[in-house]
């Protein structure tokens, strides 16, 4: 077991609290980066081991050796996973600003996201609501939220101020859905 007190972000950055699997019921849920039961969910993760058990820190962001060789690592750069995208953001808001100020961010954007599905989700847009919490501003994702609440449709929301903002909110970024 790790010692993170916040699973919904990843020790390398990810936003855990923002990604499918976080909200999948079964035994496909992921619990977060270490989180209960994480160890039985996923391979044995050296950045995790490092910077939680080893540093006793949150995200390696607040590492003094942080960017460390594993950084280097290419299985990162070429991940295609959306929410990995925001991987070295995430670490650079988390030294801006410091990891308590990211996380109330974050929970934010995981408000927007449970709200989503729990109102908006017919079944077929969780992945979609996923990728627009992780790479919307949170500003554009409350505004959607309201719009919807005006009966606008919430996907379509979400895509026009992708388009707006140039981001795309396909499922990885070789444009899958």
């Amino acid at each position: 077991m790790s010692h993170k007190k916040h699973p919904t972000i990843a020790a390398c950055g990810i936003d855990c609290g923002l990604c499918p699997r976080y909200y999948t019921a079964g035994t496909s849920r992921c619990p977060g980066c270490g989180g209960e039961g994480f160890d039985e969910a996923h391979p044995s993760c050296g950045v995790l081991t490092c910077c939680a058990k080893k540093h006793s820190l949150e995200v390696c962001a607040e590492c003094s050796e942080f960017p460390c060789a594993k950084y280097n690592n290419a299985a990162f750069s070429r991940d295609s996973f959306v929410t990995h995208q925001r991987m070295m953001p995430n670490h650079e808001m988390v030294m801006e600003i410091g990891l308590h100020p990211f996380l109330l961010l974050q929970a934010e954007r995981i408000a927007f996201l449970e709200t989503a599905l729990a109102q908006h989700d017919n079944g077929r847009n969780k992945g979609f609501f996923c990728i627009a919490a992780a790479l919307l501003p949170v500003e554009d994702l409350k505004n959607a939220l309201s719009l919807a609440a005006q009966g606008d449709n919430l996907r379509d929301t979400l895509s026009r101020m992708a388009d707006a903002e140039g981001v795309s909110l396909a499922l990885n970024k070789r444009g899958g859905k």
